[in-house]
């Protein structure tokens, strides 16, 4: 049995269908051409790749705030989506409780987006999401969660760190943030996501230079706490991306098919209820 034969779950993609809903007009980036990627154009991926379930993370790209879309496609996905959601800082239990009785199963914080000032107040907010076993989904690049780790660490709430949490791909993996990274594996509530390579690597496919971060975090993290995801439809990307190479390159990483089966299948499933 080859990588795409066993059973898998995408950790971290995106669906954008602006035809069925529209963009919110106060978001800056506006995703067009082979960026948009439907729900149905994404089951045909799914299919073709034996990925069984998937992770839909709202984008702040397209959609800002507005989770219509990706809330349509959990709704109509027969149990093969769950999601995970932007919202508001000042977001409610009464609404939480809502979005995850509709296979919500977390919210998304974008540091490297909108820097890491913009959630210092989120201390609250996070601890309700504790408190209703919803996850944190984090995106941060270089020394950014140095800022949030306190807050993180107080806060009980279970994470998801996105993209290998973006070093810098040229100071080594002792750099203090991705340091930072490595320690918080020992607190039990923390998992990583082995993607968006593009994101942190300053090489062309296959990023060899991010090789370094990604055994150290296998290391850590061990394939218990970590996922694999796709980031599809590959937004902003520098080059062309396709989701086979990719899965070639979790077969190169892992060659053992028991530790595969931990990354790609039983970790996530684990983690995220499916």
């Amino acid at each position: 049995m080859n990588v795409y034969d066993e059973p898998k779950i995408d950790c971290h993609c995106h669906v954008l269908d602006p035809v069925r809903h529209a963009y919110a007009p106060d978001v800056a980036y506006h995703p067009a051409g082979q960026e948009i990627g439907t729900p149905q154009q994404y089951l045909q991926v799914m299919d073709a790749y034996g990925i069984r379930h998937a992770l839909l993370v709202g984008p702040n790209s397209g959609y800002g705030l507005d989770n219509r879309c990706l809330l349509d496609a959990v709704a109509q996905g027969q149990g093969r989506f769950k999601g995970i959601v932007v919202a508001p800082l000042d977001i409610g239990p009464g609404a939480l409780r809502e979005l995850r009785s509709r296979g919500i199963v977390g919210l998304a914080f974008n540091a490297a987006l909108l820097g890491t000032a913009h959630y210092r107040q989120a201390g609250p907010l996070l601890r309700r999401l504790a408190d209703l076993d919803l996850l944190l989904s984090l995106q941060v690049e270089g020394d950014q969660l140095l800022d949030l780790r306190p807050m993180l660490e107080h806060s009980g709430v279970r994470v998801l760190i996105d993209h290998c949490g973006r070093p810098a791909a040229g100071q080594g993996v002792d750099q203090p943030g991705f340091r930072a990274l490595l320690e918080l594996a020992r607190s039990g509530r923390v998992a990583v996501k082995l993607s968006g390579f593009q994101k942190f690597s300053t090489l062309p496919a296959p990023h060899a230079d991010t090789a370094p971060f990604v055994a150290a975090l296998l290391d850590a993290f061990t394939p218990a706490a970590c996922l694999w995801a796709s980031d599809w439809p590959f937004l902003r990307a520098p080059q062309r991306i396709d989701v086979g190479p990719l899965l070639r390159q979790v077969e190169s990483l892992l060659p053992d098919a028991d530790q595969r089966r931990q990354l790609l299948w039983d970790t996530p499933r684990r983690w995220l209820g499916f």
